[in-house]
């Protein structure tokens, strides 16, 4: 269900805005240096979230990070969501009772979008990708925010991931974003490695969602292994810093408590190079317990069509099943626990 300016809105053309500011001049120079400094790209594998939007709007609000590992956590995010919109927001049992339907649905069933007293509700996926040069990966650039004074408390300092993005192809971007968009623009999994029906969904996505969009950027941390980098800890963060400090959390209190989850070292071992981590608060790159992390930069390119951003393809995998999420709820508003 598209609007009518989204209808009319021609996805290949890309508004774009030069720098009015020395700060947003600073970022697109950051943004040219990258460019002839990663020229190739590595896939990293398909993220997924939640987006909505009212009758009469054209822009996709994020409703959660575009970082779930499966479609199916965007889809019990809906459940979520919906399931506390009847708690909360819901005027009369009418209105309360169509939210539950939608819940009891969805408890059930695998349901990428639907429409509920007027906001549509779409789960959307995205592919990583992380930019190489020589056998390593873009870090942080100099223009990415840091904090004045780093710290490496377990609590999230600043917004989550992709909070407050509105995804609409008619909102103008720098040269730069619009040049990579462009260079991007046919991005697909081609490796003979990837199963036959993903790389046949990822072809067909060119034409039913042919123009791309770039969603913030986000870090992660990456540890070197023979012929390629993996992941360590999981999961997207809005800021370097963030990233460290799920780094420093995995040094300083899981592996000294699961050391086997680290390499089976003594846990000072694991406290010593936490406390390694910490003297050097800005550095991309930890050399640790005799093993090479690196704080890398994550793109994430959302396709989008006449219906909007993509949704899941066919070929991707969900790791769990639908399920209830929340006890029972009635039409009057009652929460039944251990029902």
């Amino acid at each position: 269900m598209a609007s009518d300016d989204e209808q009319a809105w021609p996805l290949w053309v890309t508004l774009v805005t030069a720098p009015d500011h020395p700060v947003t001049a600073a970022a697109e120079a950051d943004a040219r240096d990258a460019a002839v400094h990663f020229g190739h790209y590595v896939i990293r594998g398909p993220v997924f979230g939640l987006v909505a939007r009212a009758e009469g709007e054209r822009g996709w609000r994020a409703l959660t990070s575009i970082s779930r590992g499966d479609a199916q956590s965007a889809r019990d995010s809906m459940q979520s969501k919906l399931w506390f919109r009847a708690k909360d927001e819901a005027e009369d049992r009418v209105q309360r009772r169509e939210l539950l339907h939608a819940v009891k649905r969805l408890e059930s069933e695998r349901i990428d979008e639907m429409t509920v007293l007027g906001v549509q509700y779409k789960v959307v996926r995205a592919d990583e990708i992380v930019y190489t040069r020589d056998g390593t990966v873009e870090g942080p650039r100099p223009t990415d925010p840091e904090p004045a004074d780093p710290e490496w408390g377990t609590q999230r300092v600043g917004p989550d991931l992709d909070d407050g993005l509105v995804i609409d192809p008619a909102i103008p971007v720098s040269p730069m974003t619009a040049a990579e968009r462009h260079a991007l623009g046919g991005l697909h999994y081609t490796a003979s490695r990837y199963p036959e029906d993903v790389r046949a969904d990822s072809a067909n996505a060119l034409h039913t969602h042919p123009a791309v969009i770039l969603l913030p950027p986000s870090f992660a941390i990456l540890e070197e292994t023979p012929g390629t980098w993996s992941p360590v800890g999981g999961g997207l963060h809005t800021t370097a810093q963030e990233a460290r400090k799920q780094l420093h959390f995995l040094l300083d209190w899981l592996w000294p408590r699961v050391p086997q989850d680290g390499g089976g070292l003594a846990p000072e071992q694991f406290r010593e190079a936490a406390a390694l981590l910490r003297a050097e608060p800005r550095a991309r790159a930890y050399e640790l317990l005799g093993r090479r992390f690196l704080v890398a930069r994550v793109a994430r390119v959302l396709r989008i069509g006449p219906d909007g951003p993509e949704g899941p393809r066919p070929s991707d995998v969900d790791i769990s099943d639908p399920g209830e999420q929340h006890a029972p709820m009635d039409e009057d508003g009652t929460i039944h626990y251990g029902a």
